[in-house]
């Protein structure tokens, strides 16, 4: 006797037979015409295949019930238009009615088919968040991997249902905050976060600065977590730098720039330029206070760093352009200060007042850290011509 529910492989199988039974029906809105109803056509293939699949496990699923009153319409219509291969006016306005038809019935099939899949998907990414040192690292990250890409294939009201019933936030929030977990998994986990966020930032950005979120995806301290940072930045812009600087983050994201993996340095740089352009004054406070100013100078003096004030030498803009962005592609702490500054001056976060404040600050620690006029003068040039007076 079968059991009641279905293995991994037959689910695996089932969902080979879906997608492209799904395919099929995409197919059939474009070109719903008579050629789609010969017998070597892939959607009737697919469409022989999925009744077979139906009699063992898909006949038992009340979702895919409705799929097979879908294909037995579906089929009816192709015999329909099969028949209508006359040149009369009734065999022209039968084929006419039957094919449009048939492009409605395959949206229908389409939908359903995506529905199935996205309710079992989130089963099986449920059962092995809810106990992930039960199943290996690999699968685990597949499907979170999986479920990231569907997310960000924009939004779907029946997605978004199945999300919020399944609290599969609350899961991934926990994991992402748990060191006795696996780190490619927390990470993947804190993707998939990011991926909601801009999947519906109204309904999940609650969650975010509610929860311990932030605090899991600094903790894990890698190149990865912090460009999910800047991510959620810049989706969430101020109210998510509040959250960093409260929560007391502010000086462990500073701390970045002295390690050794260099990947982690430039991916930490950029997420201090995001804060630096949604920041209000507590948190542009915090950085300087973990002495930014002077850890920037000095990856600006590093064989890494450089002057972009230089790429000035070209005359037209758009070649000016390119030669900063390959110069930034070898040198990705050029001009740090400056681009640093330029944030403050343009961002959302300060008011005019402040930004004049902390220019003037930022100038006096340039020189107070440069080893010699030169470069203290080079890197004030930078930050007074990359700012409005």
């Amino acid at each position: 006797m079968m059991e009641d529910t279905p293995s991994k492989e037959e689910i695996t199988r089932v969902l080979k037979v879906l997608e492209a039974l799904k395919q099929a029906s995409h197919d059939l809105q474009t070109h719903p015409g008579p050629n789609s109803a010969e017998s070597n056509s892939p959607a009737l293939k697919a469409l022989l295949e999925l009744e077979t699949e139906s009699d063992t496990i898909l006949s038992k699923d009340p979702l895919l019930s409705t799929l097979s009153e879908h294909l037995a319409s579906l089929k009816s219509l192709f015999d329909t238009l099969q028949r209508s291969c006359g040149h009369g006016l009734r065999s022209f306005l039968t084929r006419r009615v039957s094919t449009q038809s048939i492009s409605r019935v395959a949206g229908s099939i389409e939908s359903e088919i995506q529905a199935w899949i996205d309710r079992e998907s989130i089963d099986r990414l449920m059962k092995g968040l809810k106990d992930p040192l039960q199943i290996e690292e690999g699968e685990l990250v597949g499907l979170l991997s999986q479920f990231e890409d569907r997310v960000l294939q924009g939004f779907n009201r029946e997605l978004q249902d199945l999300v919020l019933k399944s609290k599969i936030f609350c899961l991934l929030e926990r994991i992402s905050c748990d060191p006795s977990c696996s780190r490619k998994v927390r990470e993947q986990c804190a993707f998939v976060v990011s991926a909601l966020i801009r999947f519906n930032k109204d309904v999940f950005v609650g969650q975010v600065l509610m929860g311990r979120l932030i605090h899991g995806v600094v903790s894990m301290a890698s190149w990865k977590s912090m460009k999910v940072l800047s991510s959620l930045i810049k989706s969430i812009k101020s109210p998510l730098v509040d959250e960093i600087e409260s929560n007391g983050e502010i000086p462990k994201i500073i701390s970045f720039l002295d390690y050794k993996d260099l990947h982690l340095r430039v991916v930490t740089m950029d997420c201090i330029l995001e804060i630096g352009y949604f920041g209000r004054k507590e948190a542009i406070e915090a950085m300087l206070r973990e002495a930014l100013i002077k850890k920037l100078v000095e990856l600006q003096r590093s064989n890494l760093g450089g002057d972009l004030i230089d790429i000035g030498m070209f005359d037209d803009e758009k070649e000016r352009g390119k030669g900063e962005t390959r110069f930034l592609e070898n040198h990705p702490f050029a001009s740090c200060v400056a681009r640093f500054a330029v944030q403050l001056e343009v961002g959302e976060g300060l008011r005019q007042r402040e930004r004049r404040a902390f220019k003037q600050e930022i100038l006096k620690t340039v020189r107070n850290a440069c080893v010699s006029n030169a470069e203290a003068a080079t890197i004030v040039a930078e930050v007074l011509w990359g700012s409005s007076p």
